[in-house]
């Protein structure tokens, strides 16, 4: 949050005597409080840092230095910038002191007289690799899973150094994949094989912890003599020997260590990368950075002009132009939108709102599956993989039965295929999951989920079945998207055991599961939905039993503000480019044909019905669902890009006005429906406030981190205070602080 005080890095040095080299001194970032938090560098950290340089500085000046290496501990290298300091900054100027703050030390190791080395013990991330990369070469331990520049994911550009340094070392083409592709790519991360074959770092070795001797290294070179050995353990430093030993063979010229071009400091860099290579790796991503642009995130296409203007510029120009554009991003509304969602995720995974304290989740020894169908087949599979207990599906005929388990044999083969289980690990995955025609074989089960059609009467009489066979404390779950909780509990015995786990599709990607507390569901068994999800790796938003619940809810009043729209006359050109400006991962044609016109139409008549006539009734939606239109085709897997067919846009018009919406008042449109229901849900208590309404739309529709999810993007626009008369945050909390 804004004004948290500053978690301070320390410096710890370390001497190293070695034969053949002289003094190595090891620079070790550490936490002060001595907790194994990530290390971040805010003003004290920098400073700690530049101090301990410019001693190293002085020392190697005089000759008492042969090397430095910069190195972590515990499981980071280096995190980058404290964010909380970057939320805090008030003005541009500040933004841009933090800015150069960063390069002076970067600037500074860049500047050692000496061979400087960094050694990646663990994560490497934003300002942590542009200290690494201003090193003279680079290493890392085998088990680092996190590398990578994610700034342009936040809302910022790689500003101490990487869009200096990078295209260098690696190429353009190189850098931009990291810079720009990986972030957009839901920020994709490298780990230490992948940073190899990059050229990020020329060196992978084992942890102290995995034994000794090196793994790879750029350009398969050998080491020669003097490699470790497996009695001798890693120095003291916390350098494991192998990175030393190859530090001094890289200096003495016995390791070619392959570079592009050395670091630019005069006027004329000299990098080999050609005029035409540089431009073509620019312009190859302007189609994404200008998606990005008109989607409210300025920082992919500023990244890109940001390493276009380095082209042959000295160290300080370049230097220069990244101040520029970090300061000038510090102060958008993106970026503390998405700093806000960012630290929002991280709260809220460890710590779901709502989870009951005190209480013990339920053991589960054995789960049940009502159905064998797609979703079905999902939800076996990722229980069985999660907690590893036998999972038994069940369906009403042998056919449906067999099909259902074929598909998630064939799920498996899959993950085998694809490196993600071993032969052992898929044999054994094979043998938890079973099926059956006969509720009885469900008898055993702790928890039942069910994930049948989506019609009150059908999940009633499912759990009304299930509570003939099942034990007392047995846990009926539902998947039900939209339905009520408590009125599938009604006339059961045990009404206490029966709770909402609302998966979304595709089960095993998608990140979010809405904990639905019904009116009678009792503590151990919400614990235990909580518990579930917990070991699903899925992050719990804890929501009232309330038609829609949070998702459904706001994104089917945002389609049906667009299906309205199009009865009384909008264009589909128009609805299709309307909502362009909230950035969305898929306009609202594609998600209606990801989602299935029937089951569009079927939750919106449901939701009408429930909330009201601000659910708009679409006969064209009607009329696309009987005549089997289509709003998208798509070619292969489903694609934000697909073209719309404007031919669809005859099914509609069935409340034609005089001036239909265009595009612009659409969007607005849109808005404004949004800040009602959102106030409307918020007021009812189907969500504990704004925070868990932005981390589900985030986590379950796709809804961007620099929107600071919905709420955020409602206050920024206007829109809430036009519909409430007020904000649903205080200024600084997802925005600039005054």
């Amino acid at each position: 949050m804004p004004g948290t005080e500053e978690r301070v890095t320390v410096v710890r040095t370390t001497d190293l005597e070695v034969t053949d080299l002289g003094t190595v001194l090891v620079l070790t970032l550490e936490p002060e409080d001595g907790s194994d938090r990530p290390c971040t560098l805010g003003e004290r950290g920098l400073d700690n840092l530049a101090d301990a340089l410019a001693a190293a500085h002085e020392r190697a000046r005089t000759g008492r230095l042969a090397a430095v290496v910069l190195t972590g501990t515990g499981r980071t290298f280096l995190a980058g910038a404290d964010l909380g300091a970057v939320r805090a900054v008030t003005d541009i100027e500040e933004a841009r002191l933090l800015a150069r703050r960063g390069h002076e030390v970067v600037a500074a190791i860049a500047d050692l007289p000496v061979p400087t080395l960094a050694h990646l013990n663990g994560a490497a991330l934003g300002g942590g690799l542009e200290v690494a990369l201003a090193c003279d070469y680079r290493t890392a331990a085998r088990d680092v899973r996190a590398i990578g520049l994610p700034e342009t994911h936040l809302g910022l550009i790689p500003g101490w150094g990487g869009c200096t340094f990078l295209p260098r070392l690696v190429g353009p083409a190189t850098a931009l994949e990291i810079i720009v592709d990986n972030p957009a790519r839901n920020n994709r991360l490298l780990d230490a094989g992948a940073a190899l074959a990059h050229g990020l770092v020329d060196l992978v070795v084992a942890a102290p912890d995995d034994g000794p001797g090196v793994l790879a290294e750029a350009g398969a070179h050998g080491l020669g003599g003097g490699g470790a050995t497996e009695e001798e353990p890693p120095p003291r430093s916390g350098v494991p020997r192998p990175v030393i030993e190859w530090l001094r063979q890289a200096v003495d010229g016995q390791v070619p260590v392959a570079r592009r071009v050395e670091r630019p400091t005069g006027p004329h860099p000299g990098d080999p990368a050609s005029d035409d290579e540089w431009l073509a790796a620019v312009d190859a991503r302007h189609p994404l950075a200008q998606a990005r642009a008109a989607g409210g995130a300025p920082a992919y296409e500023r990244a890109l002009r940001t390493v276009a203007a380095s082209r042959n510029r000295s160290r300080a120009e370049s230097f220069a132009v990244e101040d520029d554009a970090l300061a000038e991003l510090v102060m958008t509304e993106a970026l503390h939108a998405s700093l806000y969602a960012t630290d929002l995720l991280r709260r809220r995974r460890k710590h779901p709102a709502g989870r009951p304290e005190g209480t013990a989740p339920r053991e589960i020894r054995a789960v049940g599956v009502a159905g064998a169908g797609l979703m079905a087949g999902q939800l076996a599979l990722l229980l069985a993989r999660s907690l590893r207990v036998p999972v038994t599906m069940r369906d009403l005929d042998e056919e449906r039965a067999r099909r259902g388990l074929d598909a998630v044999h064939a799920q498996v083969d899959r993950l085998r295929t694809q490196g993600r289980l071993d032969d052992r690990g898929a044999a054994a995955l094979t043998d938890l999951l079973r099926v059956t025609t006969d509720v009885a074989d469900l008898a055993d089960s702790d928890v039942v989920i069910e994930a049948v059609f989506e019609e009150l009467d059908v999940k009633r009489q499912v759990f009304a079945e299930l509570e003939n066979v099942v034990g007392p404390t047995a846990v009926l779950a539902t998947n039900t998207s939209a339905l009520s909780v408590t009125e599938m509990a009604v006339g059961l015995e045990h009404p206490g055991r029966v709770v909402g786990l609302h998966f979304f599709n595709p089960v095993a990607q998608m990140p979010l599961v809405e904990v639905v507390r019904a009116d009678r569901t009792d503590d151990a068994t919400y614990a235990t939905a909580f518990a579930i999800a917990h070991a699903c790796r899925k992050t719990a938003v804890a929501v009232a039993d309330a038609p829609g619940f949070v998702v459904n809810r706001l994104l089917v009043r945002l389609l049906g503000e667009v299906l309205g729209a199009l009865e009384e006359g909008t264009t589909v050109a128009d609805a299709d480019r309307a909502l362009a400006g909230m950035g969305l991962p898929m306009g609202p044609f594609q998600l209606l044909q990801l989602v299935g016109p029937a089951v569009a139409e079927h939750v919106l008549v449901t939701l009408r019905r429930d909330l009201g006539e601000r659910y708009a009734d679409s006969p064209g939606l009607a009329r696309v669902v009987r005549e089997g239109r289509a709003f998208v085709t798509f070619e292969g897997r489903p694609s934000a890009t697909s073209p719309v067919d404007p031919a669809v846009g005859e099914l509609f018009g069935s409340r034609p006005v005089p001036q239909p919406l265009d595009a612009a008042g659409l969007l607005d449109r849109v808005r404004r429906a949004l800040a009602q229901e959102t106030d409307l849900l918020l007021n009812d208590g189907v969500a504990a406030d704004a925070g868990d309404v932005d981390l589900a739309m985030i986590l379950g529709a796709g809804w961007p981190l620099h929107n600071g999810g919905l709420t955020a993007y409602l206050d920024r626009t206007g829109a809430a205070e036009a519909v409430t008369g007020r904000r649903f945050h205080e200024p600084g909390v997802a925005s600039p602080p005054r």
